[in-house]
């Protein structure tokens, strides 16, 4: 069990009061994605939520999930997260912070861990981050505590000097990968609370790359060597995806 520490709740949210729409939003991506509502009688399965199985499931999730509830969805996912965390500094509302957020859903990391600010711009989540554990901690000697106690090797990914190419290294098993803020990247205050950098090696002309690009790099780099478990793809219904219209599917409630 990881030390305790300050997790978001609904209170914690930018908008407060919630449509129906809002709490299951279609997925802006693929306005068509998801199933209609379910044929009755519905089954006697306490992971489904009765809003979604009347009215149908357009969120951006797996086809197994679908008319599951969040709080099922999340039980799930608990069961098969990677021991990898997560942590951004929130010092100036990044866009980007939503971006890492969602890949690190894709990921199914262990935990999130905002720094700075409490409230962040989750435009870019998607509301992905509704099926993580998202952490908040006011300053880095907290969020350096946290990982001391949990064990976890916090390592700084930014092309600062001391640091080494990600491709050369194998990144712990129980690692924090932090990234910094778009432009101003790590502070000095960070970087101190790390065992090590880590660089993404680069090209070209520009001096750095996109901030959710480069967590996105750092997290599959930890996946090659240490992701287990069924892949998401791997457990999709043999359907395949699902799409409103003539043809729509109900995905299997079982």
């Amino acid at each position: 069990m990881h030390p305790a520490c300050p997790e978001f709740s609904p209170a914690d949210e930018e908008d407060i009061a919630l449509s129906s729409e809002e709490v299951y939003p279609r997925d802006p991506t693929a306005v068509n994605v998801g199933v209609g509502p379910a044929p009755e009688p519905w089954p006697d399965d306490p992971r489904l939520d009765p809003a979604l199985l009347a009215g149908g499931d357009h969120r951006n999730v797996l086809d197994r999930y679908r008319y599951w509830s969040v709080e099922a969805i999340v039980a799930d996912l608990d069961t098969r997260r990677q021991p990898v965390h997560i942590a951004i500094q929130n010092w100036e509302h990044d866009f980007n912070i939503g971006s890492i957020v969602r890949t690190g859903n894709a990921f199914n990391v262990a935990g999130v861990h905002i720094l700075g600010r409490h409230r962040w711009n989750r435009r870019g989540a998607l509301v992905t981050d509704r099926y993580l554990h998202v952490h908040h901690h006011p300053d880095v000697a907290s969020f350096a505590q946290f990982c001391r106690e949990a064990q976890l090797d916090v390592i700084g990914v930014d092309n600062l000097p001391g640091s080494v190419p990600l491709e050369t290294v194998e990144l712990p098993l129980h690692s924090c990968l932090v990234f910094g803020s778009e432009g101003s990247g790590l502070t000095e205050e960070l970087v101190g609370a790390c065992s090590r950098l880590v660089s993404i090696t680069q090209y070209g002309s520009t001096r750095s790359m996109n901030a959710g690009a480069a967590a996105a790099i750092a997290m599959y780099h930890w996946a090659l060597s240490h992701a287990s478990g069924q892949a998401a793809g791997g457990v999709s219904s043999p359907a395949g995806r699902t799409r409103d219209g003539a043809d729509t599917q109900h995905s299997s409630l079982g």
